[in-house]
Order: C-alpha cells, then structure tokens, then sequence
C-alpha cells in the first residue's frame, strides 16, 4: 500500500536545500519579471533586474510585495501567466476593502496538493484515514486546499465545511473520523457541543486535530489537547502565498511548523525599517514562492510575527508558532498588547473558558481596554469564585501585559462564535456616540 513516504528533499542536505532554492528563486524572479507587469514596473523601480539574484542572501535587494500591491491590481493584474491559463480563483473575504484575488494553474493546484499532503503526513495522518474537514469551502482556500492535498494523501474525506456545529458532532460520531481540520476556535465550538449532549469529547473517534488560519497559544493547544485527547498540530498558509500547507509541524515534535523551503523561502525582517535579521531574531515573516506559476510571490509581506528555528524533524527550517500580527497589535495607552498574551493569561484560570473578546473605547480622550471573558459552564457572573477570577485576570493583564484592563464575565455561551476565524478584537474607539 502506498504509505505517502518522506520525500527525499525533506531530508536532503541544508546543501542541497540551499542549492535548489537558489535554482527555482532565479527563475522565479525571471517569470514574474517576464509576465507581471507589476513585478516588472516595481523591479525597475527599485533598480535591480532578476539576473543580479546570484545568492538567496541577493535576495534582500528586491522589493517586498504587500496586500496593497495585490489590492491595486485586482483583480487579475499581478497574474503571471494569461487568466484562461488558471484553472482556479480564490479570494480573501475583502472585508476591509478590495479582496486580494489569487489564481492558480494545474500546476500550482498540484503543487499545493503536495504541500498540503505532505503537512498532514507530517501531522501523522496516513492513507486510509478518514478527515473531516471543517474548514470553510468556496473562495476561502482553506476547505479546498486541505481537500485536495487529504486526497492526494489517500484520506478519505468528508468536505462539511463551517457552520451547523450540532450536525458536525453527528457525523464525527457516526463516520468516525480520525483527523480533523478546523480552527483552534471552532474546535472549541465542537468540544461545547459535544459537551452538551452529554458526550465525553475525549471519547470521539479523533486523534489528531490539524489547526490554523488564525493565531493561537501553546495554552490553547494544551487546553484543546487535554480537553479533546487528541494531537493538536499547527498548519500556516495564507492565500496569497497559495493557502494552507506553507508551512506545517510535525507530529513527533510539535516544535513549531516547518516551512516547506523547496517551495516558499523565508525571511525575518524588523517590522519598521524593512531590514533582515538573522535566524532566531523576532520580526515579521517574509515570503518568496518558488514554483508557483499563475501568481508568483516575491517577498510578501505576511505581517505574522515569529522567528526561524533550526530544523529538528526536518532539515528544512521551523517558524516559532504564530501568536500574534503586527497588524491585529492593540495600542492601548502607548502600551503595545496582543490578543494572545491576554489568551495566556485567560488559560491560566480554571474559572474561565478560552472564549473572549478585547473591546477598545475611549474613555475621554484615553483608550480603555475591556476583556469580555465566558465563564467555564456552572459559573455565574456573580459567583465569588467568578468575581475573585475576574480581579485575578484584571491584575494579571496589568503585570505580565502592562495595559491596565477591566473584565467583563460573561455566563457559557456569552460570547459569539465565529464559523471561521475567531474575532479577538473589537474596535470601538471610532464609533459614532
């Protein structure tokens, strides 16, 4: 039987890792320069022409890509190859202007299968396995880009997308599924559900849950880990680099996810200036695909913070697990706080769930900050044990975070559930009064 093996470049030599990288970064340099009339107009811009990359450190001469770039040529400027050449479009959800519009070839489609198999192999899922897949289909690349690399792997899939949490429980326990694929967030929704009919959720038939599109802590995969009995493993992608299966870790080590360096490379640059640091430092991860054909990607922007690791279960690198952006960084007072700093905090009490909500509002001319927290299931809002945990979190948030923050306890079930990917913040500081 096909048991999907590592692929040779998986433990290749950092070398021959380097060697390759090299070869395909060239000629991704000279496609994009070639076919985009925007990679060709920011080239020139900046000075530099494809044929100067001699090094990966050469690299760093070119200009970055951001979501701007995609936004300001939408919908098919960026597009390498002519769009009757794609044989699919995925789009961001554009929920805060123009979507970014991705296209790929056959293929990048079966590119993207093989990365995505290749980070559930990792995962430790095997052929004959069943996945339920709970990640949103349509344009959205995570329902699809997880169903054709589970395909590709020889899982047999069961495509439910978001949404109709009590049915999903249904069919886990009927069809027995052994992975899941789902945010961190909505499995919690599941574990709830599970909960409330009187089912144990470490009784299910799942033994690995394979989690991403939004950050989360190592608390909260210990806290799902405990709560579901399963292996909670993290897989990063984002649309414009070509979705899920960037980068993905691996189950025997669960370090941090390795970056599939064969086809993306990456950088760590200090957010303010732009300039790169070595591995270990921490700053916003950078990428360069290095085999995609309809949209190459020349050192985009992710706005993810991290830094790169050594390689541990691989030869190629690992990223320190995504727990915050630079762009969902809260100023609260000239103090800089991240939602998962605050989740960490929230974890660390048994009183309250992993369900919250940060709400910004001005308070005169000052912002002010308050965590809507739920209570774990039994407790009220107005039970001592409530109150104490309240003001424990309160003074937690200021010593470990340095934001002062006042707690709004919410009964189970207080604080909306989100089909996709969770909403830690609320901004209120601009509304109308």
């Amino acid at each position: 039987m096909n048991t999907f093996p590592l692929e040779p470049i998986e433990k290749a030599s950092v070398d021959e890792l380097r060697a390759l990288q090299l070869k395909r970064l060239q000629s991704t340099l000279a496609h994009a320069y070639a076919h985009s009339p925007v990679y060709r107009a920011k080239f020139d811009a900046a000075g530099v022409q494809p044929g100067q990359c001699t090094s990966l450190d050469a690299l760093a001469q070119f200009p970055f890509t951001t979501k701007a770039d995609l936004r300001g040529s939408y919908p098919f400027g960026m597009f390498a190859v002519p769009r009757a050449q794609c044989v699919r479009i995925h789009a961001s959800s554009g929920t805060t202007g123009k979507p970014t519009v991705v296209g790929y070839t056959r293929n990048d489609i079966d590119t993207w299968a093989t990365v995505v198999a290749r980070s559930f192999r990792a995962s430790g899922a095997r052929p004959g396995d069943m996945l339920h897949n709970s990640y949103g289909y349509g344009l959205f690349t995570g329902g699809l880009g997880a169903h054709y690399g589970a395909e590709k792997l020889g899982l047999t899939v069961v495509p439910f997308g978001g949404g109709q949490t009590e049915r999903q429980v249904q069919l886990i326990q009927d069809f027995q599924p052994s992975i899941i694929t789902v945010t961190p967030s909505y499995m919690l929704a599941i574990a709830d559900e599970l909960e409330r009919q009187g089912i144990d959720p470490r009784s299910t038939s799942l033994r690995v849950g394979i989690f991403g599109a939004e950050p989360w802590t190592n608390d909260m995969r210990k806290a799902i880990e405990a709560r579901m009995g399963i292996d909670a493993v993290d897989i990063y992608g984002l649309s414009e680099v070509i979705g899920p299966g960037v980068a993905c870790e691996c189950v025997e080590t669960k370090d941090g996810p390795t970056i599939w360096e064969d086809h993306f490379y990456p950088e760590i640059i200090d957010p303010e200036s732009g300039a790169v640091l070595p591995d270990g430092a921490l700053g916003e991860l950078v990428l360069t695909s290095l085999t995609k054909e309809a949209l190459p990607i020349i050192r985009y922007r992710t706005r993810d913070l991290t830094r790169l690791l050594p390689g541990s279960a691989r030869t190629m690198r690992r990223m320190e697990k995504i727990t915050g952006r630079s762009d969902d960084m809260m100023i609260v007072r000239g103090v800089n706080v991240f939602p998962s700093q605050i989740e960490e905090l929230i974890l660390k009490r048994p009183e309250l769930s992993a369900h919250y909500l940060c709400i910004l509002r001005k308070d005169g001319p000052l912002d002010a900050l308050t965590v809507a927290v739920e209570l774990r299931s039994g407790l009220a809002p107005t039970d001592a044990h409530a109150q104490a945990a309240a003001r424990q979190l309160a003074h937690d948030i200021k010593t470990y975070v340095g934001s002062s923050a006042s707690i709004e306890l919410r009964a189970a079930g207080g604080i909306e559930r989100s089909m996709g990917k969770a909403k830690r913040v609320l901004d209120l500081r601009g509304a109308i009064k």
